[in-house]
């Protein structure tokens, strides 16, 4: 196989969303489009309708929201695609930054009457640190929707980012006809479906088509061209490099519902949305995806994903050189060699074997306890890759099992599902653990998984604090009984204070002791 060629099928791209803004429509409509199912769901429709694809864990079937980063991959005409659906619960923003790690691209979803939401703003928020190029998506334009001037003008204020449309609508909820694309000068009809229908979209000719004009009153058509005329004197041309180094967003209209504009903004999306990019290491330097060399880091680890065999996932971004099925490579941090011989490609739960990927694609590996968070896997010298963020956890409980002959499979759950990284596990000096999370919604997840997957049903006790920041180790003794000591999964010393403003009243009384918001290196 070419290595530049593959590279260049490929996309591996993330939807960030405020929550109901439609991210799960999306989604299905994209692998519709792509052939990957043939009958788009609703999560929160009646029992005998299709489960999401993306939703696999029971708690997210049962309430409708997403909790855990899924990995899609599916092809469309010559493209590879690989979409990572992430966790659209505010709670869940650390997995969901790791997840963005794995992406060079992100499509903003936002809602046409809503705007942009305060998830949207965090999530957004954490692609423009890494500069992930964004391209926007205004979805339910078939429902009530705000004026599209003042959609881009909110989008540019609140985001800070320009706002150039691609599209442009034609009305919005029962007046909503269709769109006209700026670039091709041709309109494209609106009709409604649901479901696993999607006709192509009907084109007509341009601003002037007697065709366009019947469809419509005439306050709808000289509204609709004012706008057309206005945007492309007023705003600005969709820049590439600006896309690209992420200071500029192209915009798209539509409804993912009903099928409408969904192909048409997939068809631009793959022209401008990037190839796998380069990884900027810690030397200064970049890796490049072509590099003949192996290399993959572990970004997410997922336990349980077969009910049956109760086994472990490390989920791999590819980031340069070629993977084949029973290679052998270096894990980086371990003396340690790994064989790959079971690698899976993932379709929500559903799984495939592969003998072969590429940078861009996302691969899944068995875990008996090998790989941790952050690993880099790779052949030849080792990639100084950035280590994966972590957060200060600001809510913390002691996790009781109710069944104390239950020890054995609860000491199980404590073990691996933590190394998920979606709830931090701190030990205190007498050996209990403490568990810690950025939302309480973590600790509903936990608690559940716990009884589900493991058989053991638990409660919560709260320990009474509410931040925490990592110490250095001889710091340790400096701290009063307000404050307690422990200890994370690497002994890195970690103080829980008992409120934000024990926290400040600590730095005023002893300025010397250094706190951090992660581990540091030195420590770590």
């Amino acid at each position: 196989m070419d290595l530049q060629k593959e590279i260049e099928r490929r996309r591996a791209f993330a939807i960030i969303a405020h929550p109901d803004a439609g991210k799960t429509t999306l989604t299905e409509k994209l692998l519709l489009y792509g052939g990957a199912i043939q009958l788009a769901g609703h999560v929160r429709a009646k029992k005998d309708r299709k489960k999401t694809k993306s939703d696999w864990m029971t708690m997210e079937q049962e309430r409708g929201i997403s909790v855990s980063t899924a990995a899609l991959q599916f092809l469309y005409e010559d493209h590879i695609l690989n979409l990572l659906d992430t966790p659209g619960h505010e709670d869940f923003s650390e997995d969901t930054y790791r997840t963005l790690m794995a992406v060079d691209s992100a499509i903003m979803l936002l809602d046409g009457a809503r705007g942009v939401e305060p998830q949207t703003i965090k999530l957004f928020h954490v692609c423009r640190q890494r500069n992930i190029p964004i391209v926007t998506f205004i979805n339910k334009m078939d429902h009530f929707a705000r004026d599209p001037f003042s959609l881009l003008d909110e989008v540019e204020k609140v985001l800070g980012i320009t706002a150039v449309p691609l599209f442009w609508p034609i009305g919005s909820g029962p007046d909503f006809k269709g769109v006209y694309d700026l670039r091709s000068k041709q309109v494209f009809r609106y009709e409604k479906t649901t479901g696993g229908a999607f006709p192509a979209p009907t084109a007509t000719g341009g601003l002037d088509d007697p065709e366009l004009k019947a469809l419509m009153d005439e306050e709808l058509y000289e509204t609709f061209r004012e706008g057309v005329e206005l945007s492309s004197e007023a705003l600005p041309e969709f820049d590439e490099d600006e896309f690209l180094k992420g200071n500029m967003t192209p915009v798209f209209f539509g409804s993912a519902l009903n099928n409408f504009g969904v192909e048409l903004f997939l068809q631009r999306f793959l022209e401008i949305a990037p190839r796998p990019a380069n990884v900027p290491l810690e030397t200064g330097d970049v890796l490049k995806p072509n590099d003949p060399n192996f290399s993959a880091f572990v970004f997410k680890l997922q336990a349980n994903m077969n009910r049956a065999h109760r086994d472990r996932v490390a989920f791999v971004r590819i980031t340069s050189g070629t993977f084949e099925r029973g290679m052998t490579v270096n894990i980086s941090g371990q003396k340690k060699t790994a064989r790959l011989s079971s690698p899976v490609a993932f379709f929500g739960q559903e799984r495939s074997t592969i003998d072969n990927a590429y940078p861009g694609d996302i691969i899944g590996l068995i875990n008996p306890g090998l790989y941790k968070l952050g690993d880099v896997l790779y052949t030849g010298q080792e990639p100084q890759f950035h280590p994966l963020p972590r957060f200060a956890p600001e809510l913390f409980a002691r996790l009781v099992p109710e069944d104390t002959s239950k020890l054995k499979q609860f000491r199980k759950g404590l073990q691996e599902l933590p190394e998920e990284g979606v709830v931090q596990v701190f030990t205190t000096g007498d050996g209990s653990a403490i568990i810690g999370a950025v939302g309480q919604l973590q600790f509903e997840v936990i608690r559940h998984r716990m009884e589900d997957e493991y058989s053991v049903p638990c409660r919560l006790e709260n320990v009474g604090y509410e931040c925490s920041r990592w110490i250095k180790p001889e710091d340790k003794n400096k701290f009063s009984g307000y404050d307690l000591v422990v200890y994370d999964e690497k002994n890195n010393p970690v103080v829980l204070f008992k409120s934000e403003f024990r926290m400040q009243s600590f730095k005023r009384e002893k300025p010397d002791v250094e706190l951090f918001e992660s581990p540091i290196r030195s420590i770590a």
